[in-house]
């Protein structure tokens, strides 16, 4: 396959006048081809720098968001990633809501055989809250893995100070 055809469709990566959307909009997201879709393998983002705003009160809510993968045919572009993330900046969600928003629509742009998003809200009002979803594509091995997963999901829960 050529190079300019496993690079079709991305137009973000590279590109110095980058426009920082100001509204969720997930048509921003692209993907490239897996050129290993043979293999299983986990690939891992951490987004330290996740803003969302709370629903009810409009207060900024500060998160790491860490989204694995298992790709198949496609993978999602990181710069285009970084864009969609910045997108909930000015988005009223719940915490809960942000997780399974942002699974849904990786989902529905690669067709994953994997896919977790946890997300690590720092605290306010002193509570933190971490909501974690995963998807194992319907009828594989990753149905179960996914399964397997959330219910051992955060049974041994880190100290409060490695925040």
């Amino acid at each position: 396959m050529s190079r300019e055809k496993q690079n079709e469709g991305i137009t973000l990566l590279g590109n110095n006048n980058t426009e920082y959307p100001q509204t969720y909009d997930p048509s921003v997201l692209e993907t490239f081809v897996n050129k290993h879709p043979e293999r299983d393998y986990f690939v891992k983002f951490n987004c330290p720098e996740f803003t969302s705003l709370c629903p009810i009160t409009g207060q900024p809510d500060f998160a790491t968001v860490y989204i694995s993968y298992v790709p198949r045919k496609k993978m999602v572009e990181s710069k285009s990633l970084k864009l969609y993330l910045f997108g909930f900046r000015n988005r009223g969600d719940f915490h809960e809501d942000c997780v399974n928003i942002i699974m849904n629509d990786l989902i529905e742009l690669m067709d994953p055989a994997y896919i977790e998003v946890w997300g690590k809200f720092l605290p306010r009002g002193g509570i933190s809250i971490d909501p974690y979803c995963n998807y194992g594509k319907k009828g594989t091995k990753w149905e179960q893995v996914a399964w397997d997963r959330l219910s051992r999901h955060d049974m041994y829960p880190e100290k409060i100070d490695n925040r």
